[in-house]
C-alpha cells in the first residue's frame, strides 16, 4: 500500500472489522471515488477469522425481521426496519454473487461451503482492492477533531487525514482505544459489558466430565430462560444454552458481580412427575438390570447418567427393582431442576461480544448517521446492538454497514 499521509479522503472508516469493510465496499462501488480504513491492530478482519472455530458463521437461516429481531437482546426493537432494508437473504446473495458458496447447517447458522474463514477474508478484501479501497494496519487514532465540514484525523503513526465522512466501526467499546472516537466527538456510550460468556462453577457433580455435550437442556436464571446444547468443560459451563443466557442477562449478570443461581433441565424437556413415571415404567420393564449401565433420556451421556446415579445415591451395582422412592426423587431432582451455582465468567473466544455502545436513539437508523453530528456514522458492535450466537452479530455487521454506505455514497455522489 502507498503512503497516503496528509492526502484529503471522501470517506474514512476508523476499524477493519465486518462492518467497516462492507461499508467501505459499499461506498467505493457506489461510486466514492476515495476510501479510507484505518485498524489499529497488525491485520483487518480478525473476528472473521476466528469466528465460529475458524469457519466464520457469515448469518442466520431467518428471513422474517420480524422474527430476526427476537434474536438480539439489545437492539431488538430498533433493527426492525435496518433488516427489512437489508436481511439474512441479501447477505447470501452478496456472498455467493462474488463466488462464496455458503450452506445452512441443522441448527440455521450459515457456513462457507469451504469450512474456512479466510473464504470470507479474501472475499472481502478482493471485493474491497477492486472497488478502489485502501486500508492501513498498525494504524489508529491518536486524535480525532470535527472540522466546519468534515473530520480531521492524527494517526498512531502520526499522519493526518481529512475526510468529509468519517464511519466509526471499532467493535465493542470495552477498551480504551475503542473509546477514544467516541471521547474526542463527545459521543455518549451505554457502559459496556461483556455479552455471551461462559459460566465458571465449581461443583463436584460436574468434576472430570470435561467435554460431554448434551444436545438439548434447558436452563432458568431467575426470569431469563434457555435452551439448545450445554458443553461441561473443565472450568464450569459453555455451549449455544449458555451463551444465550450469558446474552439476554448480560447487563443483570453484571451487577450481580457473575454470581447466580443456575437452574438446569438435563433433559430438556421432561418435568419431575414425567421423569418419576418413566423411573417407574423402568422399574416394571427391566428390574434386574443395573440403574447405572445407561441413560434412558436420549441425549445424556452414559458419564453424564452415572454421575446424576452416584449424587442421588444410587450405587453401581444397584437394579431397578432395588431402586427406593427417595433414590427415584433424588434422580428426577437432579435430571429436571438440578441446581448450581455460578462463581464468575469466562469469556468465549471465538463470541466475544460487547453488550452497549452508541445508543440508538443518538442514531438515524435508516442511515446509521448520528443525529447530533452531520458525516458521522457508526456500524457494527459500536453500537448497542448485540445477538446471540448463532450468526447474528455478523448479520447485524452487513447490515449497518451497508445502510451506512449507500448513505455515504449519495451524500458524497
Amino acid at each position: 500500500m502507498s503512503d497516503p499521509a496528509g492526502e484529503k479522503v471522501d470517506f474514512i472508516v476508523i476499524g477493519g472489522g465486518a462492518a467497516g469493510f462492507f461499508s467501505a465496499i459499499t461506498a467505493a462501488e457506489s461510486g466514492v471515488s476515495s476510501v479510507l480504513i484505518l485498524e489499529r491492530g497488525p491485520e483487518v478482519l480478525t473476528k472473521v477469522r476466528i469466528s465460529g472455530g475458524g469457519r466464520c458463521n457469515v448469518t442466520h437461516d431467518c428471513y422474517d425481521p420480524r422474527e430476526l429481531v427476537d434474536f438480539y437482546p439489545r437492539g431488538q426493537k430498533n433493527l426492525r426496519g435496518p433488516f427489512h432494508r437489508w436481511q439474512p437473504a441479501d447477505t447470501i446473495q452478496w456472498f455467493e454473487k462474488r463466488g462464496v458458496q455458503l450452506k445452512v447447517e441443522e441448527d440455521g447458522r450459515v457456513f462457507p461451503v469451504s469450512d474456512q474463514s479466510q473464504t470470507v477474508i479474501d472475499c472481502l478484501t478482493s471485493s474491497a482492492r477492486d472497488a478502489g479501497v485502501k486500508w492501513r494496519t498498525h494504524c489508529g487514532v491518536l486524535h480525532l477533531q470535527q472540522l466546519e465540514k468534515g473530520f480531521r484525523i492524527e494517526t498512531t503513526t502520526h499522519e493526518y487525514y481529512e475526510c468529509q465522512c468519517l464511519l466509526i466501526a471499532t467493535g465493542g467499546v470495552r477498551s480504551r482505544e475503542a473509546r477514544i472516537p467516541m471521547e474526542a466527538l463527545e459521543q455518549s456510550i451505554v457502559a459496556p459489558v461483556p455479552s455471551l460468556f461462559t459460566f465458571k462453577i465449581s461443583d463436584p457433580r460436574l468434576a472430570g466430565l470435561m467435554g460431554v455435550s448434551i444436545p438439548q437442556v434447558s436452563l432458568r436464571i431467575g426470569t431469563i430462560e434457555s435452551s439448545g446444547p450445554l458443553l461441561i468443560t473443565h472450568w464450569g459451563l459453555s455451549g449455544p444454552a449458555i451463551l444465550k443466557a450469558s446474552a439476554w442477562g448480560a447487563r443483570q449478570f453484571a451487577q450481580a458481580d457473575y454470581k447466580f443461581e443456575l437452574l438446569i433441565n438435563w433433559t430438556g424437556t421432561e418435568n419431575e412427575s414425567s421423569v418419576l413415571e418413566a423411573l417407574a415404567q423402568q422399574r416394571r420393564n427391566s428390574g434386574a438390570r443395573q440403574i447405572s449401565r445407561r441413560s434412558i433420556f436420549p441425549g445424556i451421556t452414559r458419564r453424564l447418567w452415572q454421575r446424576l446415579c452416584e449424587v442421588s445415591l444410587i450405587e453401581p451395582e444397584l437394579t431397578w427393582a432395588q431402586m427406593t422412592k427417595t433414590q427415584a426423587q433424588a434422580l428426577a431432582k437432579e435430571l429436571v431442576c438440578a441446581h448450581y451455582q455460578v462463581e464468575g465468567k469466562s469469556l468465549n473466544k471465538e463470541e466475544f461480544v460487547t453488550c452497549g455502545g452508541v445508543p440508538l436513539d443518538e442514531v438515524q437508523l435508516k442511515t446509521m448517521e448520528s443525529k447530533q453530528i452531520s458525516g458521522l456514522y457508526f456500524a457494527g458492535e459500536v453500537l448497542d446492538i448485540d445477538g446471540i450466537t448463532g450468526g447474528f452479530n455478523f448479520q447485524s455487521a452487513w447490515t449497518t454497514g451497508r445502510l451506512a454506505g449507500l448513505s455515504i455514497a449519495e451524500r458524497l455522489i
